[in-house]
């Protein structure tokens, strides 16, 4: 069976006019299976409705529809997709004691938002779905992780680190595929295991990845959510198994952060990082 063209998402962080703008892409490309690398939550204002997404995209029988992203528009079956859990979901599972203080009141806010659910039943699926989540997958062609093939959850993979040659090592040697796929970082770049890295800076592809049996990769897809790589156009990838695209896409960063000013509970910070890409 051919390898279904794949949008890779990651780091939504609650921020729906990214979102709904990446996956209405998405479908126009021709995506037939959304893959999300965790972190669906945090940081943003409508921890719910990106769940919804994730929810209705990611799981055993996803189709295209639903608010914001093919309305007025016959329903469409996809492959089914998956999602991770990411440190932002462990957070809310457990402790946000190492968090900074900024994101540690955004974990604290959107564990009470999801909870404030008028459905009861809707506010227990949330939660079904969020401890149901596994930090790390595979598929017949690729790993997929939130943080890295080493620590699935909270390492940072970062372009400085191409020079950190025991650090990648470390993580080739948890490769039991030819690529990973990660987020966590909001960084968008390849690092392959001959040492080399690729950086994206815009819109960019499809780009060959080579015979990856003799030289590895590892694919940071950057963030939907909360770009930091100094430009704040939402990032994303899509993959056909075999070549890689970049997207970089212009979304309403103003009424992202508008919706997390107007909570009280969420630091001013966190909106004013959207419109800088930091």
């Amino acid at each position: 069976m051919a390898y279904p063209l794949t949008a890779i998402i990651s780091d939504l962080h609650a921020n729906t006019p990214a979102v709904e703008v990446a996956l209405t892409d998405a479908r126009a490309r021709g995506v037939r299976r959304i893959v999300c690398l965790g972190d669906v939550v945090g940081y943003g204002a409508n921890p719910r409705a990106c769940l919804d997404y994730v929810m209705q995209l990611c799981g055993p029988e996803p189709v295209w529809n639903g608010r914001g992203v093919v309305d007025g528009e016959e329903s469409e079956v996809l492959s089914p997709g998956l999602c991770l859990q990411g440190n932002h979901e462990d957070a809310l599972l457990g402790s946000a004691e190492d968090f900074n203080p900024k994101a540690r009141a955004a974990i604290e806010w959107t564990r009470d938002e999801i909870n404030r659910d008028p459905d009861p039943e809707r506010g227990y699926a949330y939660w079904d779905f969020i401890g149901a989540l596994e930090p790390a997958r595979r598929d017949e062609v690729a790993m997929f992780a939130h943080g890295s093939p080493r620590d699935p959850v909270r390492e940072y993979m970062l372009p400085r680190d191409i020079r950190n040659r025991e650090k990648m090592a470390a993580n080739f040697d948890h490769m039991d595929r030819g690529v990973c796929f990660v987020g966590h970082s909001h960084v968008p770049a390849i690092y392959y295991e001959d040492g080399s890295i690729y950086r994206p800076s815009g819109t960019e592809g499809p780009y060959e990845l080579g015979d990856l049996s003799k030289n590895r990769a590892i694919i940071n897809v950057g963030s939907v959510g909360q770009p930091r790589d100094g430009d704040n156009r939402l990032s994303y990838v899509v993959f056909d198994g075999q070549n890689v695209t970049f997207i970089r896409l212009d979304y309403d960063h103003e009424a992202a952060a508008s919706a997390i000013r107007a909570v009280p509970e969420l630091p001013d910070f966190l909106a004013d990082r959207l419109a800088v890409g930091r």
